[in-house]
């Protein structure tokens, strides 16, 4: 464990260090934490290995990616250039680039920034169509040039898409004239004053004091995580300190060195859909409530590491959980430091999870809407009633007297889904209604019973072709198991495929970290293609070309 002599805050610093007792190792990756509070650090600590390969310990200084949490840097970025008189983020996006499709109606760069648009996420469409393969520079956006459907159209949902900050990027550097990494140090980094802050748009690049990214492996081992894309922007191109967080929390919730009042009231107001309904996603940054207390925050997610950027302003307290681990959630973490340094004094009762044996009839229940392609599942997660969406993790269910809710606190692909707890208890219904973004969707139950992919799978044999990811596809058996191969542009990738009916199935990838679910389509009795659906990019179709 490496840090800085801070005084000691008794039980709550002993809370803490048990907190990340687990990370403290010297075999393993690890994290890089800071916390403030009243504008006094009272934690700075760094856990693990910077990089198990030289043996370097992570330091509060370690510099690491924070992934996603780049997107309110681009954010502001772009609200500095409407400040300038250069931009209009309530504008088409074609005025920038005509190129681009509009399928479904054209979106406003206030879409992109809010994951309104309804385009699909390139990341999702190029590890599906080349699975870990390092796409050049510009694969992105021909892939979304190249895309003639789209998820919904603009502003009728929510969906998180790095799609909308990467043609935010591009957007930034054709009306600046300089690199979005050039604006980024310029107007915002240096400004505040984080010299450790930069976008550093490849994995390829070494800079001096950067973590490596680890991934682990099933055999305990670890692979280097390096995100598969020559040119990634500000969808989550940042590398930051503990430090340098904080001095940006600090002014992100203090006065102003960077951007107008004005500005900054644009990037805390959620975002709102056609129909009304209000996003706990503003301008790149979510603003909602953790145990009664308000919350600023954006996690981050990379190959192989982690970050959390976490504020309660009105607690005046700053937390940054930085991790070059693909197997710890900062988010989780950072949850917890707020239970200990604010204490259920000021907290609220936590949410009351679903207890699993309350709803029995429920387990390995599943259920799909063939129109729009969703699927979910129940399970019993360790006595609490849990819900897979999209073949994703199992996430608990929180409860009460009306409804079971998947909350979307955590940096969730959209809105939380709400499902009427009424009868649930009793008996599993063959349909079941959820409501989320405002609106109802029937899903039917899928059989009970176990189906193997020998009995179903021979009618899916043969080869398709996805237009919009510029692919070829096969589904054939390799022994025993039935595998989607994909060729796409730059590699082959390979999806394991798992039968849950004759004509849905889950697939996960076998080197890719992406899953979801395949819903056939059929002419009387022939299957004529189908379509995938992940989180982040629905219903992407695969017609048939033969057997």
């Amino acid at each position: 464990m490496s840090h800085s002599p801070i005084p000691q805050d008794n039980a709550a610093t002993a809370a803490l260090d048990a907190l990340f007792q687990s990370l403290d190792r010297s075999d393993a990756p690890g994290v890089a934490v800071g916390i403030t509070r009243h504008g006094k650090s009272c934690y700075r600590r760094g856990f693990g290995l910077a990089s198990i390969e030289h043996g370097v310990t992570n330091t509060p200084w370690t510099r690491m990616r924070i992934g996603s949490t780049s997107k309110h840097f681009a954010a502001l970025a772009a609200l500095l250039l409407v400040e300038d008189g250069k931009l209009d983020i309530d504008a088409g996006v074609r005025r920038h680039f005509p190129q681009l499709s509009i399928p479904l109606g054209e979106p406003t760069l206030r879409h992109l920034m809010t994951h309104t648009s309804g385009y699909r996420c390139h990341i999702d469409l190029g590890y599906l169509a080349s699975g870990l393969a390092m796409r050049p520079a510009g694969a992105a956006m021909a892939t979304l040039v190249g895309q003639r459907h789209a998820n919904f159209a603009p502003g009728d949902r929510l969906l998180y898409n790095n799609s909308g900050y990467h043609l935010l990027s591009l957007i930034i550097e054709q009306v600046s004239g300089v690199s979005i990494e050039r604006f980024l140090k310029e107007r915002i980094f240096d400004p505040i004053g984080m010299p450790d802050t930069e976008a550093v748009t490849s994995d390829l690049m070494i800079r001096q004091g950067l973590a490596t990214l680890h991934l682990p492996l099933p055999d305990g081992t670890w692979r280097r995580g390096i995100f598969p894309t020559e040119r990634a922007l500000g969808e989550g191109a940042i590398v930051s300190t503990v430090d340098d967080m904080l001095r940006w929390l600090a002014h992100l919730r203090g006065p102003k060195r960077v951007g107008s009042a004005a500005s900054w009231a644009q990037m805390m107001t959620p975002g709102q859909l056609n129909n009304g309904v209000v996003n706990p996603y503003s301008l790149g940054l979510r603003r909602e409530a953790y145990r009664g207390v308000d919350t600023i925050h954006h996690a981050g997610g990379v190959v192989g590491g982690a970050s959390q950027m976490l504020s309660a302003p009105d607690h005046e307290l700053d937390i940054v959980i930085l991790a070059n681990s693909g197997s710890i959630d900062p988010s989780r973490l950072a949850c917890r430091v707020i239970d200990i340094v604010l204490g259920d004094e000021v907290l609220s009762s936590p949410d009351v999870k679903a207890r699993s044996d309350r709803f029995k009839p429920m387990w390995a229940a599943r259920f799909h809407s063939p129109s729009s392609g969703l699927h979910i599942g129940f399970s019993d997660t360790e006595g609490q009633l849990s819900l897979a969406v999209l073949n994703g993790t199992p996430v608990p269910l929180g409860q009460d007297s009306e409804t079971l809710q998947l909350d979307a606190f955590e940096d969730q692909a959209g809105n939380p889904i709400v499902i009427a707890v009424e009868g649930l208890s009793d008996a599993c219904p063959g349909r079941l209604q959820i409501s989320q973004d405002g609106r109802i969707q029937t899903l039917n139950r899928l059989p009970a019973t176990p189906v193997l992919p020998a009995d179903v799978g021979h009618a899916l044999v043969g080869r398709y072709r996805a237009g919009d990811l510029d692919a070829e596809a096969e589904i054939l058996f390799e022994g025993q198991s039935l595998v989607l191969r994909i060729a796409g542009p730059y590699a082959t990738n390979s999806l394991a495929l798992e039968a849950f009916s004759p004509d849905v199935f889950g697939f996960h990838g076998l080197t890719v970290p992406i899953r979801g679910m395949l819903s056939v389509e059929r002419s009387t009795e022939a299957v004529t293609g189908f379509h995938l659906d992940t989180p982040r990019t629905r219903r992407l179709l695969f017609e048939r070309l033969s057997r």
